[in-house]
């Protein structure tokens, strides 16, 4: 009796053991076919578009983009030689050092004014946010117009005080802060109020608490408002890096990649390298690289800026 007992707890642990397995393989193959819809849209325009330009990029095509020649690593060693591209890092990462903190700081600024119980605040906080809903190509023309170098907004008051008109467009030396000042004026309805979002999910208890110890404005911005803000800040500093390298609309509408190349950013030398000289392998090269550093600086923020993030 005692044999069959142990045969029969042996023979239903097995069926046990298959049962769970089935029901495991079931469960997946569900998950599987829930999932089809986001791996299809996913594989046709992510996956094949990032494999199709690694394959480019080893090869010389003809106008209408077909392959020609192998020639490997030739098109990034001519890249990395080339002083138009090498001026294009330049441009793209001096770009991204004058419109990242600008942009973050200043909308900071406007989310923090907007968070406080004012009388007709709400007006100003759909002030603050209207760039958002204009369009990089309508922004773009605004401003076109603003930096024109005899009608323009700008020279015009230039010329009112006296002072020695400016071509904000067609001076190497302005045209990209020109481009930035455009951006940054576009990116601040977005980083406004993302910021202000997480500045009234900030527990006003804090605050309280602060009050009856005596805590002055500043010291509460320092110790509560910026560390509370912390993972929004670090959410906003990354999205608003990887939109700055890939930059496009508002360069092709002011400068077209000029004067003298000045503002001829990363991602409108891919499409002028491709669009225009039809060069698909160099421009695929150029994309990959530019993927890379986008890759690189993501790490980088998540390994140094995880550090500082409170999330409680």
């Amino acid at each position: 009796m005692t044999n069959m007992t142990a045969v029969i707890t042996q023979e239903d642990q097995a069926l046990f053991v298959r049962t769970k397995r089935k029901q495991r393989y079931k469960q997946f193959i569900k998950g599987i076919l829930f999932l089809l819809p986001s791996i299809a849209l996913f594989s046709v325009f992510l996956f094949y578009p990032l494999l199709r330009t690694i394959y480019l990029s080893f090869f010389l095509t003809d106008a209408s983009g077909a392959t020609t020649v192998f020639v490997g690593w030739d098109n990034f060693v001519t890249l990395f030689q080339s002083t138009i591209f090498q001026q294009s890092i330049k441009s793209t990462f001096l770009f991204v050092l004058y419109t990242v903190p600008l942009t973050i700081v200043i909308s900071l600024f406007l989310a923090i004014i907007a968070n406080e119980k004012l009388k007709g605040i709400g007006f100003f906080r759909t002030i603050f946010s209207s760039t958002m809903g204009i369009s990089v190509a309508a922004a773009s023309v605004f401003w076109l117009y603003l930096f024109h170098p005899t009608i323009g907004f700008l020279n015009i008051i230039m010329d009112t005080f006296g002072l020695e008109k400016v071509g904000w467009l067609t001076d190497p030396s302005w045209a990209l802060i020109a481009v930035a000042v455009t951006t940054i004026w576009m990116n601040i309805g977005f980083t406004f109020l993302i910021l202000l979002g997480g500045l009234q999910s900030i527990d006003k208890y804090l605050y309280e608490s602060a009050d009856v110890d005596g805590a002055g404005y500043f010291y509460k911005l320092r110790r509560i408002t910026i560390p509370m803000l912390s993972p929004t800040l670090f959410f906003v500093v990354t999205v608003t890096i990887i939109n700055a390298f890939q930059t496009f609309g508002q360069v092709d509408i002011l400068t077209q990649g000029g004067p003298q190349n000045a503002t001829n950013l990363m991602v409108y030398s891919i499409y002028r390298e491709a669009f225009t000289n039809y060069q698909f392998g160099s421009a695929s090269a150029q994309a990959i690289i530019l993927f890379i550093i986008i890759l690189l600086m993501t790490i980088i923020q998540f390994k140094l800026g995880e550090r500082k993030v409170h999330y409680q």
